[in-house]
């Protein structure tokens, strides 16, 4: 699951990510065309949802679904449930999707999904009716050979079973297919809960090998204690790394000989708030400038700026939230030898355990654990490499490689295509 943007900033992530995606282009050696092609979705579809709500109103939400591109195959994207959704950050998050997908490898082009309401203060019978409407509203532009959903912020397997069903229903055949993150009894895949987090530990001991160092006693401050960051917590101890900080949307915590995970774990809500249990915080700001080896921001967007990247006192940076390190913090930290791990390559593995299910529903025969994990690992690896060589090659930072890659197979497929 990606990060919410900050309200105030969609539009600057927007526009950043669009100006990285022109240098890649150009980079690569595309004429201004095919910029003008990439630099917004293909289609973006704006929906309102009645819904009547537990006291017998009526409350009309609004949705929004992009697709970015859909020259390499299908659109892929995940649906969010949150107030500040906006039509820019949807776009913005669409075009992330396309380049994680090129990163990667998988005949997807970027999707991505969002419905403006506060499930935090919404009944359960309420969700439902709102997850069916939205499937209604968007069903003539989505299904398995289309554009395919996920979970993203704020919803998780409950909420993506009942998309799948309210949209066989529509089409009156069982349509698994359709949506990605199910439930293991409806289709889904093993390893797809907690594909994120892993995606990011792989990214995170490759950077470790790169930078000759062992992942086992490394410092590790993860900024961010949901779906993500608490499986990341979790996974990273269990390799041997001491978690010395983690934070929620309220305060940080720090304890330089290691926290208690599993406690944490145990006591934080569903929303992956736990600090308010504390006494002693700190903020999260603070919390970057902590020494450390290995920082992991998984909570918002420009979380890392040029006012602060001097701060910043981590060998390696792995971002498992989307944009939370600006372009300008990038250039400072690159120049200082620090090793960013981009959030288009580090939150991967999510998109990845996603085509695996989408592959499995079609086949209508289902891997192991363990064969999901490994065919997981070999993208991701794969992956990694494939970025890091192109950043050295180039003599450019991790980013704008990054970009360089995942951008490549859209703009190669729009090509032959005859689209540009």
């Amino acid at each position: 699951m990606g990060a919410v943007v900050e309200k105030g900033k969609e539009s600057s992530v927007l526009v950043s990510t669009q100006h990285v995606v022109q240098q890649a282009l150009r980079k690569l050696g595309y004429k201004e065309e095919m910029y003008e092609l990439l630099k917004e979705p293909v289609r973006m579809l704006t929906v309102r949802i009645p819904v009547r709500m537990d006291n017998g109103d009526i409350k009309v939400f609004t949705g929004y679904r992009a697709q970015h591109n859909d020259a390499v195959g299908p659109t892929k994207g995940g649906i969010r449930f949150h107030p500040e959704v906006t039509e820019d950050e949807v776009k913005a998050l669409s075009m992330w999707m396309t380049l994680k997908c090129g990163i990667v490898n998988v005949p997807y082009g970027g999707g991505k999904g969002g419905i403006v309401c506060d499930p935090r203060q919404m009944s359960f019978p309420e969700l439902e009716r709102l997850s069916r409407g939205y499937v209604r509203a968007i069903s003539q532009l989505v299904g398995p050979t289309k554009d395919i959903p996920a979970p993203d912020v704020f919803t998780n397997s409950q909420i993506m079973a009942w998309m799948m069903d309210e949209y066989s229903r529509i089409r009156e055949f069982d349509s698994p297919g359709f949506i990605t993150g199910k439930p293991l009894v409806l289709g889904g895949s093993h390893g797809r809960e907690m594909a994120t987090a892993m995606g990011v530990t792989i990214c995170i001991e490759e950077a470790a090998k790169k930078k000759q160092m062992g992942l086992a006693g490394a410092n590790v401050i993860i900024q961010g204690f949901g779906n993500a960051g608490g499986y990341l917590a979790k996974i990273l101890k269990e390799r041997g790394a001491n978690i010395i900080g983690i934070s929620d949307a309220y305060a940080a915590l720090f304890d330089e000989n290691g926290l208690d995970i599993d406690y944490l774990l145990e006591k934080r809500d569903s929303f992956g708030t736990v600090t308010n249990l504390f006494k002693q915080t700190i903020t999260n700001k603070e919390l970057l400038q902590r020494p450390c080896d290995i920082l992991v921001p998984a909570a918002i967007a420009n979380q890392i700026t040029r006012e602060n990247a001097h701060d910043i006192q981590a060998k390696i940076i792995v971002e498992a939230a989307n944009g939370p390190t600006t372009m300008e913090a990038t250039k400072i930290l690159s120049e200082r030898g620090v090793l960013i791990v981009p959030d288009v390559l580090a939150s991967s593995g999510g998109v990845t355990v996603s085509y695996f299910e989408w592959v499995q529903n079609n086949l209508g025969y289902y891997w192991s654990e363990e064969e999901v994990a490994e065919k997981l690992r070999n993208k991701v690896v794969h992956a990694f490499n494939n970025v890091i060589q192109t950043a050295e090659s180039h003599k450019i930072d991790t980013r704008l490689a990054a970009y360089m890659v995942g951008v490549r197979k859209t703009a190669e497929a729009s090509r032959f295509r005859g689209w540009i």
